[in-house]
């Protein structure tokens, strides 16, 4: 690499350092805003009470259902839950039609997905479909029916909604290309409901579901171990947490009905909000523009730092400066000889280095993969995805230590949100190497970056109330399939705050009915007849 590249590389590449003293000023002020979110509403936190009570550990069994509608398809699955954190996964994804997307009614929406749980129960659950037993009026709940051999099923509906119970919510707006106005201000699960009621399918809607929630849910019922998972996170095109407090750290008020039994209640944290503010957030100059250039200007500046939708941003625009350098030789040559490849670089016209968003995030896992010693795969992708035609072997190593730096960076961050999270529940006391601090993660950047698990677990090592010892038991583990297998897992733990609801219920019908007939004894000489 020429002096003067190196120079300005290293430059660019100090300013994305996140040194041990940010990281663990980083964790202070995460600590503080998460329970600024547990105390009242409308912080950076907003720590978003999901009226889930527990989570699974792996022993339960049943048949679920669940569906997702989170943006163009709609998914139905049912999971057959085998008792020994396995099980079995049958599932069908259909496109919604466009013109349902911006439908002039909610019910044409709503009674479509209906139809397709219809359409998926008579293909893969025949026999169950036929055989069901048909709601039965009874005491058995306040509403006055039981219902037997019902699928309990979770519904993943990823836009926004006010909560109020772990089956209702309503709707706060639609994003995604949604456009159905009457929708807006009506629980989603009631308009699901009231249309699989009309086809008279064997289903309940049990629980609404955000993805983040299910990723908790389905890594702690197939992680190993006795300990139930502490955290479900997701590092993907966005970035979230969701985990499990201590009911009493809830300060804030938490209308509707939830079981307060276990202690316990999954908190829906939305971290990708962290420190709007920019009290302690790295602010580089490629940080300031990409804010400035987005649809949310101020808004979710952690997720702009962390995700894969916005890192391959952070890098394009350092990467064009570099190139906007006139004093540099980026990109660019004067001719082919100063090429080890023996031809001048070029860079095609419609390359995406010049577009907003056209440098793809999965180009940084490329970088930080390719250890040839030319880099010769990196130069072969810079030239497939941006047309960054001959790049030198200086040009690759210049792009390779900015694109590092800022996944790097993104690594550190989500480690603070996590040692946040650990510090905050008291659990590394307990904890040990055989039975760790587990927490699950979903997302490319989890998956696909190479030793993105490892950089979080390096910033473990350097943080006040964690260390190398308190590293090494907190293990983070791949959890797949949030908005499917978790939501199933969701509705299992809703069915047994239901069938609890019940149980107190013909409790407290049989007090009072106790209570009446001790006040009905009669006196001596009175009637012995009972009114």
């Amino acid at each position: 690499m020429t002096d003067s590249l190196a120079e300005e590389t290293k430059r660019i590449v100090a300013q994305f350092e996140y040194t041990d003293d940010d990281v663990n000023k980083g964790v202070q002020e995460f600590l503080r805003q998460m329970n600024e979110g547990l105390q009242k509403d409308g912080t950076s936190i907003s720590q978003i009470p999901t009226y889930v009570t527990g989570v699974p550990n792996g022993t339960e069994k049943g048949l679920y259902m669940a569906v997702d509608l989170g943006g163009t398809n709609f998914r139905v699955c049912s999971i057959h839950l085998n008792g020994d954190t396995t099980f079995n996964l049958t599932y069908s994804k259909v496109a919604i039609p466009k013109e349902l997307m911006v439908a002039k009614t909610s019910k044409e929406l709503f009674g479509f997905l209906a139809k397709q749980i219809e359409i998926f129960l008579r293909t893969h659950h025949g026999d169950h479909f036929e055989a069901h037993v048909r709601r039965r009026q009874t005491t058995s709940t306040p509403e006055g029916y039981r219902d037997e051999r019902f699928f309990r099923l979770g519904f993943t509906f990823s836009f926004p909604v006010q909560q109020f119970g772990i089956n209702k919510g309503t709707l706060i707006r639609w994003t995604k290309g949604f456009d159905i106005p009457d929708a807006i201000g009506k629980d989603v699960c009631a308009l699901l409901q009231e249309e699989i009621d009309l086809l008279g399918l064997p289903v309940k809607v049990a629980a609404l579901v955000n993805d983040t929630v299910g990723t908790l849910m389905a890594r702690s019922y197939t992680s190993p171990g006795k300990t139930s998972t502490l955290v479900g996170a997701i590092f993907g095109t966005g970035t979230n947490g969701a985990y499990v407090e201590k009911i009493t750290n809830i300060q804030k008020a938490v209308d509707g009905d939830f079981d307060k039994s276990t202690g316990l209640m999954v908190i829906n944290t939305e971290w990708g909000s962290f420190d709007n503010q920019l009290n302690v957030l790295p602010n580089t100059p490629w940080d300031r523009k990409l804010d400035q250039e987005s649809v949310n200007p101020g808004i979710q500046m952690f997720e702009k730092r962390v995700s894969g939708m916005f890192l391959g941003e952070i890098v394009r625009l350092a990467a064009v400066d570099l190139y906007n350098n006139a004093d540099v030789a980026f990109f660019k040559d004067i001719n082919s000889s100063t090429n080890d490849w023996k031809s001048t670089t070029h860079i095609g016209e419609e390359s995406g280095l010049f577009k907003q968003w056209g440098l793809d995030s999965s180009l940084l896992s490329v970088a930080a993969a390719d250890n040839t010693p030319e880099l010769s795969v990196l130069r072969q992708e810079l030239e497939s995805q941006l047309q960054v035609y001959s790049a030198s072997s200086e040009d690759a190593r210049a792009f390779k230590e900015i694109a590092n730096a800022v996944g790097r960076r993104a690594a550190r961050l989500s480690a603070v949100a996590l040692a946040g999270i650990v510090i905050q529940s008291d659990r590394l006391k307990e904890a040990t190497t055989d039975e760790p601090v587990d927490i699950g993660a979903d997302g490319s950047l989890v998956e696909h970056y190479p030793f993105f698990r490892d950089m979080i677990h390096d910033a473990f090592k350097v943080i006040e109330g964690i260390g190398a010892e308190g590293a090494d038991r907190i293990r983070i583990g791949i959890a797949r399939d949030g908005s499917g297998v978790g939501a199933a897992l969701i509705a299992l733990v809703a069915a047994g705050m239901e069938k609890k609801g019940i149980v107190d219920y013909l409790s407290s019908v049989k007090n009072e009915a106790a209570r009446k007939l001790a006040g009905a004894v009669p006196a001596v000489g009175d009637s012995t007849t009972l009114a």
